[in-house]
């Protein structure tokens, strides 16, 4: 359901992101400082504090190991997924050898960035002539029949379960993006569908259907109707890639330095932790890259001057 919800908001925010750049260098360009400095970091950390740490190997066996720098290279890349293994690491923890299991979305998530810049150069194009107006029945038909597949691949899987799920959440958060001027958060379709979602909970199949429609709407009301001080957070700088991509090596590092640790101690001290190093991330990392992203218009003037220098030779 957490996921869920991530691409449901990063489908939204994402189209947000591109529909008011006028630029894909300017688009891609954003999206690699959003993503690669904190995640490179963080795989320097997994990997020369974590696993140095935990791992039952000799270091210079670790430091030297190809499974040590396929873990680096191939989680700082995400072109061809993750890997979670370290050799010798978290050996006997209930999750065996994860050291990073969280990561498994992001190659996803970058797939969608993708798939949304070609589909909207491509929109963009064909609006010329069609009208601005036309990107929202496309995006909205996208929705649909993504969330038709995954309601239909959930009763008769043919494909894997996870692309269509993402695939559709994404696309129904640029679906909502396109109607954002549209749609009318109420109360009273919000308390219609927790009913409906109340009485369905007894009957798994039901209950799926009945969520897979009605969580981009529950979202989009939690996100912007509740008011007052619960929106403070906001001005204190944003932890939640932090979090999500120093949670699961904390949660390891606990449960292998405290056998059978419980519930209450390991979310205390996960999340304790974890917070810390996100915060870390935040403002001495994540906060200054994003800085940058003006300067894609010297990344943009390089290219220009490549591509004219390569047609007159």
């Amino acid at each position: 359901m957490a996921v869920d919800v991530f691409f449901i908001t990063s489908g939204f925010l994402i189209a947000n992101s591109f529909f008011r750049r006028n630029s894909i260098i300017s688009f891609v360009w954003a999206r690699v400082l959003r993503i690669y400095p904190a995640l490179f970091v963080a795989m320097i950390f997994c990997v020369l504090v974590v696993g140095l740490f935990f791992t039952k190997d000799a270091w210079s066996v670790y430091l030297l190991s190809a499974e040590t720098h396929k873990y680096f290279i191939k989680n700082i890349t995400l072109f061809s997924g993750v890997k979670y293994n370290l050799p010798g690491v978290f050996a006997d923890t209930p999750y065996q050898h994860a050291v990073n299991g969280s990561l498994w979305t992001l190659p996803y998530e970058v797939k969608m960035y993708a798939y949304l810049a070609i589909i909207g150069l491509l929109l963009m194009h064909v609006h010329k002539w069609l009208g601005r107006d036309f990107l929202k029945p496309v995006f909205l038909c996208m929705a649909l029949v993504s969330i038709a597949a995954r309601i239909g691949n959930h009763f008769q899987p043919i494909i894997s379960d996870e692309f269509i799920r993402l695939f559709a959440m994404f696309f129904i958060g640029t679906a909502f993006y396109a109607f954002r001027d549209n749609i009318r958060l109420s109360s009273k379709p919000v308390f219609l569908v927790l009913v409906v979602l109340a009485l369905s909970i007894s009957h798994k199949d039901f209950f799926f259907v009945v969520y897979s429609i009605a969580l981009p709407y529950l979202v989009f009301y939690m996100a912007y109707v509740p008011a007052g001080r619960i929106r403070r957070f906001n001005q204190v700088g944003d932890y939640s890639y932090g979090i999500y991509i120093y949670a699961f090596p904390v949660q390891q590092s606990i449960a292998a330095t405290i056998p059978g640790v419980d519930l209450v101690t390991m979310v205390s001290l996960s999340f304790a932790v974890t917070l810390i190093l996100s915060l870390l991330s935040w403002h001495l990392i994540e906060k200054k890259f994003l800085k940058m992203k003006g300067s894609y218009i010297v990344i943009e003037s390089l290219l220009k001057n490549m591509a004219i220098k390569a047609r007159s030779e």
